[in-house]
C-alpha cells in the first residue's frame, strides 16, 4: 500500500506552501564589493596628483635653486623669483638714483629733509639680499610664496658720528618749545591763540628709522617726544568770552575832581596781558602802568604841582620862598577794583581818589636851616657872549638850590639834561687840545666858580675832574669841568657834600662879562689856598689843524702841580685840617693850518 506524503494535494495549497520556502534563502552581497572598488581608483588618482605634484616640487625646485625666494620685496622692489645678480642689477637700477637724493623726513608736525651724503649713508647689496634667504624647502611655504610678499629691507652701513650730526641738524625744523594758549588783540578785538605743545626729536629712534627705511623713498615718520602745554584751548575759550570780550566792550572812564579820562578799547587791550593760572587756567593780568600813561594827562588838570621852599635873595639877602604841598591822583587806590569793573558788563567807571605830596623841603625846614651869612663865595670872567648864554642859564637854574646838613649836591644831576630844549646854544670848547664848539659849551667856566665857591665855604669835595690842559684863567689845581652825553646822563660832574648841621644855599649873579657863585649857610671855616709849584714840564707836540675853520695856536707845555686847603676854626682860628691835592696838566699842541 504506497504511503502519501503528508502534503496538500491542490495546486493551490502547493503554491501556498512553497512560497515561504522561496523567501528564507540567502541573498548574496553586491555593495561591498562596489566600495571597494571606488577606494582603489580615488588611492590611484591620490597617487597620481601626489606623483604630480612630486613631480612638480622636484621641478621647482630644479628651477628655483640660487633665486631670491618668491615675493621677497626689497624697499618697495620686487625681487622675488630672480637669480642674486638679476635681483642685485634689479635694485641698483630702481634703488640707487634715489640714493643720491635728500630723503623727506616728518617729525611730528615739522617736515625735513635728510642728505644721505652728508649723514654717511651706503648700501649694502649683498647683504641685503643674503636676508632674504634662499627658497624654502617646506612645499607648503613654496606654495603659499605664490600668493603673498614679504619685505625684508635693506642692510644699511652708515657712519655714526655723520648720521648723528645729520639727525640733530633737524632740530631747528623739528623742535620747539609749547607755547601756552594765550589771547592777543588786534586793536580792541581779542583773538584766541591756541596751545601748541612742545616737541623734541628723539635721536636714537630717528636714527633707527633712517637706517631701516631711507632708501624706499618714501617720507620716513621720525619719533619724538612731546612738551605738554599748561592752558587748554578750552580754557583760552572761556577767558575771552568771560573777561577779554567785556574788558574791551566800552570804554574805561576815570571820573577826577573837574575832570574826566577815557581810556579807549585799544588802550585798555594795550595794557591786559594773559598767563597760565593754577589748573590749566588762563589768568588775566592788568599793567597800570599803561591805564595811567593813557588816562594820567586826561586828568593833570585835577592835579596840584608841589613846590619846596627856596630861597630867595631879595635885596641881596637870602628869604624863604615857602613850600607848595602838591595833590595828585593816588593811582593804586583808583585801579584797585579795575579788574572787576573791566569784567562786568555795561558801562565801565572808575571814581579817581587823590593824595597830598608833601613838599621835600617845607617851609618851616627852610627856616630852620641856618642859612644867615655867605660862607664861600668865588667869581670868575671873560668867557665869550655864546658861552655867557650857557653860563646865564645854568646859573638861573642853580640860583637858590638848598642843600640840606648831609645832602650831595650834583650839578649834573640838579640841572638835568643841558641841550637845546633847555635853552643851551652852541659855544667854544677846547677838544683834544684844540678850540671846538658844542651846545652847552661855557658851562665849565660855572663849574669852576662853584667849586671855588663851596672850597672857601669849607664843603666836603664828592667827585671833581679838572681839565686836561691848563686854561689860564682859572686858578691852577683848583678849577673843575663837567660833561654829559647828548641824552642827559652824567660822564664828568661836579659835587660837593653839605657835612655841616645846618643847611647851604646857593646864589648865582650873572653879568655879561662875569659870574658870581656865593654859599650861604652858617660859617664854619676860615679857607686858606695855598698853590704849589709848577714842574715836569712836557713841551707841546705839533698837531695839524681841520681842513675848514682852522685855528693856529702857539700851544703851551703841559706841567704837574698842587694845591693846598687849609680850614681853621672861624672862631678859634685853629687849623681844623688841610689838604693837598696835585694836578697833571697836558700840554696843549701846537696847532699848525694847511
Amino acid at each position: 500500500m504506497t504511503q502519501e506524503p503528508a502534503w496538500p494535494t491542490s495546486d493551490d495549497e502547493r503554491t501556498e506552501v512553497m512560497a515561504p520556502v522561496t523567501d528564507v534563502l540567502p541573498k548574496v552581497p553586491q555593495e561591498p564589493q562596489r566600495k571597494k572598488k571606488t577606494v582603489r581608483r580615488g588611492v590611484i588618482v591620490a597617487a597620481s596628483v601626489l606623483g604630480v605634484l612630486a613631480a612638480l616640487y622636484a621641478v621647482d625646485l630644479l628651477v628655483s635653486q640660487g633665486t631670491v625666494p618668491r615675493g621677497v620685496t626689497v624697499a618697495g622692489v620686487d625681487v622675488g623669483g630672480l637669480k642674486r645678480s638679476e635681483a642685485e642689477n634689479k635694485l641698483r637700477d630702481e634703488i640707487e638714483p634715489r640714493l643720491t637724493e635728500t630723503f623727506p623726513v616728518r617729525a611730528g608736525d615739522a617736515t625735513a629733509a635728510i642728505d644721505p651724503g652728508t649723514a654717511g649713508l651706503t648700501l649694502d647689496w649683498p647683504s641685503t639680499l643674503d636676508q632674504a634667504g634662499d627658497q624654502p624647502l617646506n612645499p607648503f611655504t613654496r606654495i603659499a610664496s605664490f600668493f603673498s610678499d614679504r619685505e625684508v629691507g635693506v642692510v644699511t652701513h652708515a657712519d655714526d658720528v655723520k648720521l648723528t650730526a645729520a639727525i640733530e641738524g633737524l632740530r631747528d625744523r623739528t623742535d620747539r618749545l609749547p607755547v601756552e594758549g594765550t589771547i592777543r588783540f588786534e586793536g580792541a578785538e581779542p583773538v584766541a591763540v591756541p596751545p601748541q605743545p612742545g616737541q623734541k626729536l628723539e635721536t636714537e629712534g630717528a636714527k633707527a628709522e633712517v637706517l631701516r627705511n631711507w632708501a624706499t623713498g618714501e617720507t620716513l615718520q621720525l619719533p619724538v617726544g612731546t612738551t605738554p602745554v599748561k592752558v587748554s584751548a578750552e580754557a583760552v575759550q572761556a577767558t575771552l568770552d568771560g573777561f577779554a570780550r567785556p574788558a574791551v566792550s566800552t570804554p574805561l572812564v576815570i571820573h577826577g575832581e573837574g575832570a574826566d579820562a577815557t581810556v579807549a578799547p585799544e588802550a585798555v587791550a594795550a595794557a591786559l596781558t594773559f598767563e597760565p593760572g593754577e589748573g590749566g587756567t588762563l589768568v588775566p593780568k592788568i599793567d597800570n602802568n599803561k591805564i595811567v600813561e593813557a588816562a594820567g594827562p586826561q586828568l593833570k588838570s585835577s592835579e596840584e604841582e608841589g613846590k619846596d621852599a627856596q630861597i630867595v635873595f631879595d635885596g641881596g639877602r637870602p628869604a624863604v620862598q615857602p613850600s607848595v604841598d602838591g595833590k595828585g591822583v593816588d593811582w593804586n587806590p583808583t585801579l584797585e577794583t579795575v579788574f572787576d569793573v573791566l569784567k562786568a558788563p555795561g558801562k565801565h567807571e572808575l571814581t579817581a581818589k587823590y593824595h597830598t605830596t608833601p613838599a621835600k623841603v617845607t617851609t618851616e625846614q627852610a627856616n630852620q636851616l641856618g642859612i644867615t651869612e655867605v660862607i664861600g663865595e668865588f667869581s670868575t670872567g671873560g668867557f665869550a657872549s655864546d658861552s655867557g648864554v650857557n653860563i646865564r642859564t645854568v646859573a638861573q637854574k642853580v640860583n637858590g638850590a638848598i642843600v640840606k646838613p648831609g645832602e650831595t649836591f650834583s650839578l649834573n644831576g640838579f640841572t638835568g639834561p643841558r641841550g637845546k630844549a633847555q635853552g643851551y646854544v652852541e659855544a667854544g670848547v677846547i677838544e683834544n687840545g684844540a678850540p671846538a664848539r658844542e651846545v652847552g659849551g661855557g658851562i665849565s667856566q660855572f663849574a669852576t666858580t662853584l667849586y671855588n665857591a663851596s672850597y672857601f665855604a669849607g664843603m666836603k669835595d664828592a667827585g671833581h675832574k679838572e681839565h686836561s690842559y691848563y686854561i689860564s684863567r682859572y686858578p691852577a689845581a683848583r678849577e673843575a669841568t663837567v660833561f654829559q652825553n647828548p641824552n642827559g646822563s652824567s660822564v664828568i660832574d661836579l659835587k660837593f657834600t653839605n657835612d655841616s648841621d645846618t643847611g647851604v644855599a646857593i646864589q648865582t649873579i650873572w653879568t655879561s662879562s662875569s659870574i658870581t657863585v656865593k654859599l650861604w649857610g652858617t660859617k664854619r671855616y676860615d679857607v686858606e689856598s695855598i698853590p704849589g709849584a709848577k714842574d715836569k714840564f712836557v713841551p707841546p707836540s705839533e698837531k695839524p689843524g681841520p681842513a675848514q675853520n682852522c685855528h693856529a695856536s702857539n700851544g703851551a707845555p703841559g706841567f704837574t702841580t698842587s694845591d693846598t686847603r687849609v680850614l681853621r676854626d672861624a672862631k678859634t682860628g685853629r687849623e681844623v685840617k688841610r689838604e693837598t691835592r696835585t694836578v697833571h696838566y697836558n700840554p696843549q699842541p701846537k696847532i699848525t693850518c694847511p
